[in-house]
């Protein structure tokens, strides 16, 4: 992607998201990374806005928003964890491949908008599969087969990878 395609993607993807007031960002908890979690950490996020439930996540607060998320955007968006980066795809592993979701349009704005235009449709897909990918070899497994427990409604497949995460 370029420097220029990036920031026309950012302008555009924070125009978005902020219409529909960080939907994606309430009861989401998004899967932390040890590293993930150091950076977000060092930048401010409290130790105590991180928990584990069988895998290390942001907390909720008790409305069910994201600690992250204030007046509608992600208050550390530059340095957001990697699920959150590859939306509004997500993924699922199975029988040794990495299967990449897109969220429907009737739960994310922004999907609708990546399906009108396939440029930007591209290069965000490009992004969430490294950052999934990034994910995935990061995460320990019984944190990872933890995340791969959670339901993901109102998608729909739009890809799959050949993956063996023992060879990554």
């Amino acid at each position: 992607m370029t420097e220029v395609d990036s920031d026309v993607d950012s302008d555009v993807f924070s125009n978005i998201c902020s219409s529909c007031g960080g939907i994606c960002c309430i009861d989401a908890r998004p899967p932390l990374t040890e590293k993930r979690a150091e950076i977000l950490i060092s930048a401010g996020l409290r130790p105590d806005d991180i928990e584990h439930a069988g895998y290390k996540r942001l907390r909720a607060r008790d409305d069910g928003s994201c600690v992250l998320l204030e007046n509608g955007r992600c208050r550390l968006h530059h340095l957001k964890p990697e699920t959150c980066s590859a939306g509004p795809f997500t993924f699922d592993m199975m029988d040794g491949r990495v299967e990449i979701y897109l969220k429907r349009e009737s739960i994310c704005p922004l999907a609708g908008y990546l399906l009108r235009d396939r440029e930007a449709y591209e290069r965000q897909l490009k992004l969430a599969v490294e950052k999934i990918l990034d994910l995935i070899e990061n995460m320990r497994e019984d944190e990872l087969a933890a995340v791969l427990k959670i339901e993901e409604p109102e998608t729909f497949k739009v890809m799959e990878i050949s993956y063996d995460r023992h060879r990554a």
